[in-house]
């Protein structure tokens, strides 16, 4: 499936988070490039309903984390699609990779806590300098007294630039988290 290395993650960490320093750590275990299994997998849970395919993956993943990290997490959080997006589409892919995960890793997890609050078109066609300008202010904290003080993990299918992860920690940290992680199946 090929999966990413130490070396890797760490440049890709110092590339996407370390200047903002809103995210303490992230991990994402699998390459994610055209017509490798990965990406196979996250389209059929993205495009075609195979919402068991995204628990898989949850859980998967958090096999991973559990042999390759050391995250203490108290609230998994998916990363929220607008509500129009949701209504389109039926559902939240990165919701399902959530409840995976929250399985394995024995943590709670909340799908409505984050809340996307500005409608944000696709980034798939932007540059990274695009991407963090298209979700600036796109997210908001439902109930403030749930996160503080917590040690917070946002869960995405694919952390591309990372602006839309950055974004939620932003806000996350602003409203008293205290340490956010970030998690994908899958790094280009």
């Amino acid at each position: 499936m090929g999966e990413t290395s130490d070396e890797y993650l760490i440049s890709e960490f110092e590339k996407k988070f370390a200047s903002e320093n809103v995210i303490k750590d992230f991990f994402s275990p699998f390459l994610f490039h055209e017509k490798n299994t990965i990406q196979l997998l996250i389209h059929k849970l993205k495009y075609e309903k195979m919402f068991l395919t995204g628990i898989f993956l949850g859980e998967l993943l958090g096999d991973k984390i559990l042999t390759r990290r050391e995250f203490k997490i108290d609230l998994i959080l998916p990363v929220p699609l607008h509500s129009l997006k949701q209504a389109e589409r039926g559902y939240n892919q990165s919701d399902f990779i959530a409840k995976g995960l929250s399985k394995k890793l024995k943590s709670k997890y909340d799908k409505t806590l984050l809340k996307r609050i500005r409608f944000t078109p696709s980034q798939t066609n932007f540059d990274s300098l695009e991407r963090k300008e298209n979700v600036r202010e796109a997210f908001e904290i439902r109930n403030v007294k749930l996160i503080k003080g917590k040690n917070v993990c946002i869960v995405d299918d694919v952390i591309t630039t990372g602006s839309t992860i950055k974004e939620c920690a932003k806000i996350l940290n602003e409203n008293g988290a205290a340490n956010i992680y970030a998690v994908s199946v899958g790094l280009p």
